[in-house]
């Protein structure tokens, strides 16, 4: 883990720590007794099943790309990801990057490829999500008192992301615009790369031919239809599921839908690239909302700490116990475009 992840997982800890003193760490400490360990269980169950999912999905895509990989091959794959994803901030790209880099090694596969693949796998949780979160404008609009700033900043992350979805798949389906986005980065590679830019070119328009053949090949498939996007609705209901069972598990009188509205409007603000996975903006307005729902405050906290325990940081602890088998420098060797095959061998040893 290099320095920066080690600040931005300090600050977000110590926001998370604040907050429980706003709460009232006593209270929170004894709302955390009364817990019960049955439905705990059930609820790590539900995230252990979900990496499962992931991973199914993940390698679904990957048999249309023609890109073979064992569901065991890219379970670990995939946990390294998610801590990756944790433990940097959104705007750093995250995972993904990770994922197909590791795969691209382990199978000898072209990067722009398993990146493509990679990102297929990624857009396909952002149906169910704007699907989701449409309906959680709605039904919060009307349950709480937005204020329109609010509620007009909402309205504009849902439909950033909805647009950035289409210009990825219109980009893939239509060879014309995408030269255009081609033409558009030489343009940028030219401007801050005036010397020797002639071989980063040539590896940046094999990049972009590769990831639109690729995405094309995945989209175009019916499997995607008929497989990998049931599943990705079916992985937002075991993820609400999730967070259910813990406020169940402290006797929490609350509406599933109330739990779902909640989770993927903190979800929605886990996208900020500020902090790692979302972490203190996601834990606030869990509490905030849950208290606001009339969820007394210090189960509010008790569960939210809880949850998060299972959703943040124990993929986080997997994945950086997973990360050394692959080599430690891995995040410093990822480099979109670029041959797996240029990485020496024995990378994985340092």
């Amino acid at each position: 883990m290099d320095k920066k992840s080690i600040i931005f997982l300090a600050i977000s800890i110590i926001i998370l720590v604040v907050m429980l003193y706003f709460v009232g760490i006593d209270d929170v400490i004894n709302a955390l007794k009364i817990a019960d360990l049955r439905l705990i269980a059930l609820a790590i169950a539900c995230q252990l099943f979900t990496f499962l999912l992931y991973t199914l999905r993940w390698k679904s895509l990957n048999s249309i790309a023609n890109l073979e990989a064992s569901t065991l091959k890219l379970l670990p794959m995939m946990l390294v990801g998610l801590a990756v994803n944790n433990i940097t901030p959104s705007g750093r790209g995250g995972g993904e990057p990770v994922r197909a880099y590791l795969l691209s090694r382990e199978k000898d596969y072209p990067m722009e490829e398993t990146f493509a693949a990679v990102v297929a796998d990624r857009a396909l949780d952002t149906f169910p999500f704007v699907v989701l979160a449409v309906l959680t404008i709605i039904g919060m609009t009307l349950s709480f008192n937005f204020s329109p700033a609010l509620l007009a900043l909402m309205v504009v992350a849902v439909i950033a992301i909805v647009l950035l979805l289409f210009i990825l798949i219109y980009m893939c389906v239509n060879p014309n615009f995408g030269k255009r986005v081609d033409g558009w980065i030489i343009g940028l590679v030219r401007r801050f790369y005036k010397k020797n830019s002639d071989e980063l070119e040539e590896k940046i328009h094999g990049a972009i031919k590769g990831f639109q053949d690729t995405m094309n090949m995945v989209i175009r498939n019916k499997k995607v239809l008929y497989y990998a996007l049931p599943l990705s609705f079916i992985i937002w209901i075991f993820e609400i599921l999730r967070v259910y069972c813990v406020f169940m598990a402290f006797g929490a009188s609350v509406s599933p839908i109330v739990i779902g509205e909640v989770f993927i409007l903190a979800s929605l603000a886990g996208m900020i690239p500020l902090l790692p996975g979302g972490l203190g903006a996601v834990d606030g307005i869990m509490i905030i909302f849950y208290t606001a729902a009339g969820i007394t405050a210090s189960i509010s906290a008790g569960a939210t700490v809880i949850e998060r325990l299972i959703s943040f940081w124990m993929p986080t602890i997997l994945g950086m116990v997973i990360l050394p088998y692959y080599g430690s420098s891995v995040l410093d060797k990822i480099s979109f475009g670029s041959d797996s095959k240029e990485i020496p061998e024995d990378s994985e040893d340092d």
